[in-house]
């Protein structure tokens, strides 16, 4: 049996669609057991239906407060019986494998941080974000934790992201680059130049830095940057399908043509809409906390819920953490930074 704890009230839909997801997971993989953290009258309250078999495989865990999305980080770490804080101490006691949040991602950055630890090596973990390219998936990290980072942090990050992209994305070799404003080694600020040096002495798969304009032409499959910038720009990927449909609706009844052009296009239109949903990620995994979590966004569906699920899930079975603190710690580069190895 495979044992993952669910915030029943994170995000902006829960718990009705935290509900429908957990369902959904429950009917699709057999040995999979729910720990579902929250309000307990509630909760059974929207878990009557379930079939007996769903039901043997669900706990309910009743807590007595909620992490608010405006919640800071520091109120919520005072939340002790919080359904996210009680999804965390799951993990840390051994009862779950994994655990997954559609809430406060700052908050539960916090609590993992504060629960669970660090992997031993990593300085600072990372919220990384898989986004769609043109050749399918790609990995962007830091996109939120870290505002301010050092090179060694960034060479952290490419590190995390390339063991995670090769054991739960599939990809045997990942290609790591730097977004930058100009793919020659020199262009960038005085972080990117020096993350420059140290990817390229590393053994990663590093191919140079890559511009805003070509992270989504699928020519890298990790890219890594600080967390101020990888939020701008997954605040801004976010909003470009909605602005897209936006604008569409708008021309469309302009003309009657446009109408009928639309009718003829709408399967394409609906292949994007599929490429670009983010409820088809799952979610972003929290690397570089000992433990597996994963923080869905805030808007998550029953899909992205039951994906988020099943990320977990398989970010657990191959032991992603201990293959990030085993290649972090045979990292010559990193070796020589902290002053283990002299150059």
């Amino acid at each position: 049996m495979q044992y993952v704890a669910v915030d029943g009230y994170g995000g902006d839909h829960a718990p009705v669609e935290v509900v429908k997801g957990v369902k959904q997971a429950l009917e699709g993989v057999r040995d999979l057991f729910v720990y579902l953290t929250g309000y307990k009258e509630e909760l059974k309250k929207l878990v009557v239906d379930f079939p007996k078999n769903l039901l043997e495989r669900l706990e309910i865990v009743n807590s007595t407060e909620v992490v608010r999305m405006s919640d800071k980080p520091s109120q919520a770490l005072r939340l002790k019986n919080s359904s996210m804080a009680l999804g965390v101490k799951l993990v840390k006691d051994g009862n779950a494998e994994a655990f997954v949040t559609a809430g406060n991602s700052g908050a539960a950055m916090a609590l993992a941080m504060f629960t669970l630890g660090r992997i031993n090596g990593v300085s600072r973990p990372a919220i990384a974000t898989l986004l769609p390219t043109l050749e399918g998936q790609m990995l962007m990290l830091d996109v939120g934790a870290n505002v301010d980072c050092k090179p060694q942090h960034i060479l952290e990050f490419s590190i995390m992201g390339a063991v995670y992209v090769k054991y739960v994305a599939g990809v045997q070799n990942p290609r790591i680059a730097i977004l930058s404003n100009g793919s020659e080694p020199g262009k960038g600020n005085q972080l990117t130049i020096a993350s420059y040096d140290l990817l390229h002495k590393s053994k990663l798969n590093f191919v140079g830095n890559i511009e805003g304009d070509e992270i989504y032409r699928g020519k890298a499959d990790v890219v890594v940057c600080d967390g101020f910038v990888g939020n701008v720009v997954l605040k801004v990927s976010e909003s470009i399908p909605d602005i897209i449909a936006e604008f569409l609706r708008e021309e469309i009844k302009k003309s009657f043509w446009y109408k009928i052009g639309f009718l003829l296009a709408k399967p394409a239109f609906r292949v994007l809409k599929t490429k670009t949903d983010y409820s088809e990620f799952g979610g972003a995994p929290l690397l570089g906390v000992n433990g597996a979590c994963i923080i869905s966004h805030g808007r998550s569906n029953a899909n992205a819920i039951k994906n988020a699920i099943i990320k977990a899930l398989k970010f657990s079975k191959e032991k992603v953490n201990d293959k990030i603190e085993r290649t972090i710690r045979n990292c010559v580069v990193l070796k020589q930074l902290k002053g283990a190895v002299r150059p």
